[in-house]
């Protein structure tokens, strides 16, 4: 029975630093569940690192042991700490700085479309040691935070960038003819001010570039194919091959005989049927992800507003505050509105 006593004397201790961990790890997670970015933000990340690791030594020091022991314990543990700290730094370290450098810049947030290297996606998730994108085949791609410092990278304007197509043609069509056919194909596409680019001027053909604006940048993937579809049809429909004269040489026809298909698209009259965008499929966790993060900023804008309005309120004379009160009334129930809806997606993510 003294056994008994004498152990749960020196075990309390230990397990009430287990249970403030816990709780502290805890009480970190519903403080960022309530901030703009969750608990993918920097700051929990460092925050629970700190807890456990301040819990850790914590617990070695209350654990019913000599002194002797409790400092082989220590040094043993400051050992493998400086071991694993000079065996890790140079990615590790890298890569935290990497991501506190891009959380200060924000050169980009959930739901942008990102080219890095030959890679191509949406952003999905931002850490503090590696970001997420979803690729074109909707595959989840985590690149270390390190690479999007040291290597360039595009991010696909919010507001609008400019969607091109190459094509060679031979130099036996002027490129005042082609140059109107593919400003018919960027019109057609959808894209607004088309405009075309003689790019080189090759030993069998002239390269050219069409390229249009693109105002909304939700489906880029759509669009570029649509801009190919339309050169197809004003190309083939108005006669024009879209062939190197080698190809001719290399296969029995005659010299002037067309490649292009018997009934051009353009010429039969046909129609596309209409499809979802693929985009929908492809990049639906950024799109999740985009959708949180725009709730998120205009949580922060009515947050701001309310702020400014309570000043205003307090300023204001008596035929204001009526007017004033109305509107902030609203701004708080939009607020809550979008608190909930941030609050069912991040329960519906997990």
């Amino acid at each position: 029975m003294n056994e008994l006593a004498s152990f749960w004397s020196g075990a309390w201790p230990a397990l009430l630093t287990v249970a403030l961990v816990l709780s502290g790890v805890h009480v970190a997670r519903l403080v960022a569940l309530r901030g703009p970015q969750g608990m993918s933000s920097i700051a929990f990340q460092l925050a629970v690192w700190l807890i456990v690791s301040g819990g850790i030594i914590a617990l070695v020091v209350v654990l019913p042991i000599s002194d002797e022991t409790q400092g082989q314990v220590l040094s043993l543990m400051g050992v493998l700490l400086s071991a694993i700290i000079a065996l890790a730094s140079t990615t590790f370290v890298a890569n935290a700085m990497a991501g506190v450098m891009l959380q200060v810049t924000r050169p980009f947030r959930p739901g942008d479309y990102i080219r890095v290297t030959d890679l191509f996606g949406r952003v999905t998730r931002r850490a503090l040691l590696n970001t997420q994108i979803q690729s074109e085949m909707r595959d989840l791609v985590t690149l270390p935070n390190l690479l999007l410092v040291s290597q360039p990278f595009t991010v696909l304007h919010r507001e609008g960038t400019i969607i091109s197509a190459d094509v060679s043609i031979g130099y036996d069509e002027p490129y005042t003819r082609v140059q109107d056919l593919l400003l018919a194909a960027g019109e057609a596409a959808g894209l607004t001010e088309p405009f075309v680019l003689v790019q080189e001027l090759l030993d069998h053909a002239v390269l050219y570039r069409a390229c249009g604006f693109l105002e909304e940048v939700k489906h880029p993937l759509t669009a570029r194919s649509n801009l190919r579809k339309k050169i197809l049809e004003q190309l083939h429909g108005n006669g024009v091959e879209i062939v190197s004269p080698g190809f001719v040489y290399q296969r029995q026809v005659d010299a002037g005989q067309r490649v292009i298909p018997e009934q051009p698209v353009l010429v039969a009259g046909t129609s596309e049927v209409e499809t979802p965008a693929p985009e929908e499929k492809i990049f639906d966790e950024a799109e999740e992800a985009a959708s949180l993060e725009e709730l998120r900023l205009h949580r922060e804008q009515i947050h701001q507003d309310l702020k400014a309005g309570r000043e205003q309120l307090k300023q204001a004379g008596p035929e204001e505050k009526a007017a004033l009160e109305s509107q902030l009334a609203q701004l708080e129930r939009r607020e809550a509105w979008l608190v909930e809806r941030i609050d069912s997606q991040k329960e519906s993510k997990s």
